[in-house]
């Protein structure tokens, strides 16, 4: 009996050829099936509608995500020609902070998402800051109290909406970021749905207390959030349950916000490893070990990843809101190009910037700023300036956006970076990458896979399962693509940083306390 059992497992591992990622995005969702050594072997997206109903609030339907995972994650197996039986497990990578919140019963959300770029909670955090008691958020969760987190939405949407409190209350309403609402709807939703959450996504909320890893009493009850609705917090690698809808029988063994995923696929397991992601906007993370770090230069405490019953690994962000969604304004919004690659064409017709600078505080500034306030600039236009120069300065705020957290980040943690791993749709980006170079003056390095998202969702589900026996099993996988190396003058260099630092300054107080 025992040998047959053995000889069951064996046969079940060499089925299990392959492991899935779900990667919600902020604009899009994708399911990518790897092999072994970590490389893609089928890809399938769908994009999803971002919603705009008032100046400075963002939403999404979290259904329609729903939906298009419904239809991406088949004909992602059928794509490579396999069954779900072929697949070991399921890690999820989700845009972190946004809010879901929906019936307990039925599986419908009770309002949109409401995304993390949203900020209509605006005066609520500014309400909530004056209170003499407003410190311990920051000492309690590592967190600076700002829109961009979840318990704010969640207030806010318990406030405006008629009944809603008293569902949450009884524990008929449920919140969750993405990964929740999806394990839940791909565990079954309403019949036997598993509402959990991992350390990395919980630790973006405001609630959760970052030395023992749990919901905090005094942060639910700062907040006013129910615990009632709350998700059960779980670690970052582990299974949480079966699939019943969209890929049945496939363990979902990871859960990791995307940018703690990009984290883990880029191999960062050491301490003082550091990865930036240009996606929408770009987050630069540094590997801090098993002991969190306080930041004195506006930069965030959070988890990096816990591996399951393993100590929690933190880490130091930079969170800068707009990079990659510059790029989409300047292409949906102006209308100045047809697809975001032609930015880096037009930005190669001109030499320079032209002295123009564009600050893009859309949703006010985040890290090291964190200006709410704040709202978007232009400065320095002449007549001089063409639409080549306005190309360039869009992707130079990405690379002094990125040198602003950089700073920050040395200064911190004691330490001068001496390389930047990246990621992300933005470093295809030839002339971006080589500013980012130039502007840090350290080398920039992109891995072979470049959309590491995904790849981290995948080390985590498999290495839960076993599938991946170890993290140097993973390291062994990562192989370098491309490098950039700094080639700017450190005079211009200087002068280009302060002209930046001078825009970023006619960015401040812009909305005034009594303005909605």
């Amino acid at each position: 009996m025992k040998s047959d059992a053995r000889l069951t497992r064996r046969e079940d591992t060499v089925a299990e050829r392959y492991v899935m990622s779900i990667d919600q995005g902020t604009t899009s969702t994708r399911c990518i099936l790897f092999d072994h050594g970590g490389r893609l072997v089928s890809v399938t997206q769908r994009e999803h509608k971002q919603h705009f109903p008032r100046p400075g609030w963002v939403e999404h339907d979290a259904t329609e995500i729903w939906r298009n995972l419904e239809q991406i994650g088949p004909k992602a197996l059928a794509q490579a020609g396999i069954g779900s039986g072929e697949v070991a497990a399921v890690g999820i990578a989700n845009q972190r902070e946004t809010t879901v919140l929906w019936d307990r019963h039925t599986g419908i959300p009770v309002t949109r998402a409401v995304v993390w770029q949203d900020t209509r909670t605006d005066m609520l955090v500014e309400e909530l800051a004056r209170r003499p008691d407003a410190y311990i958020v920051e000492d309690l969760c590592g967190l600076h109290l700002a829109t961009y987190f979840s318990a704010p939405t969640i207030r806010w949407l318990l406030d405006h909406t008629p009944g809603l409190r008293e569902r949450a209350d009884r524990g008929d309403v449920l919140f969750g970021t993405m990964e929740s609402w999806l394990i839940w709807k791909l565990t079954g939703g309403p019949d036997g749905g598993v509402h959990v959450t991992d350390v990395t996504n919980a630790s973006r909320t405001l609630l959760m207390n970052i030395n023992n890893l749990s919901w905090d009493d005094t942060l639910l009850d700062f907040f006013g959030v129910p615990r009632a609705m709350l998700p059960e917090i779980r670690p970052s690698a582990q299974t949480y349950g079966v699939a019943t809808r969209v890929m049945p029988g496939v363990r979902i063994a990871a859960a990791l916000g995307d940018q703690q995923a990009a984290l883990f696929g880029q191999t960062c397991f050491a301490v003082g490893e550091a990865k930036c992601t240009y996606g929408t906007g770009s987050f630069l993370l540094l590997n801090t070990g098993h002991e969190p770090i306080r930041s004195t230069h506006g930069l965030l405490t959070t988890v990096g990843y816990q591996i399951g019953d393993e100590p929690a690994v933190y880490a130091m962000e930079g969170s800068i809101a707009v990079t990659g969604a510059l790029v989409q304004w300047f292409r949906d919004g102006l209308g100045l190009i047809g697809t975001a690659p032609e930015i880096e064409t037009m930005a190669r017709s001109v030499g320079d910037n032209g002295g123009c600078y564009i600050v893009p505080a859309f949703s006010g500034l985040f890290a090291p700023h964190w200006r709410s306030e704040a709202r978007g600039i232009i400065v320095g236009l002449t007549s001089y300036i063409t639409k080549g120069h306005l190309a360039r300065a869009v992707l130079e705020a990405t690379g002094w956006q990125t040198r602003e957290v950089v700073d920050a980040m040395n200064a911190d943690s004691g330490l001068d970076l001496r390389t930047l791993n990246v990621d992300g749709g933005m470093t295809a980006n030839n002339l971006l990458m080589q500013f980012i170079a130039d502007v840090l003056n350290v080398p920039v390095v992109r891995p072979m896979v470049a959309e590491t998202v995904s790849l981290g969702a995948a080390y985590a589900a498999g290495l839960a399962v076993g599938y991946w026996p170890d993290l140097e099993g993973l390291r062994r996988n990562w192989h370098r693509a491309a490098q950039w190396l700094p080639a700017m003058d450190p005079a211009l260099r200087a002068r280009e940083y302060d002209n930046w630092q001078r825009a970023v300054e006619r960015t401040f107080d812009w909305i005034k306390p009594h303005e909605e």
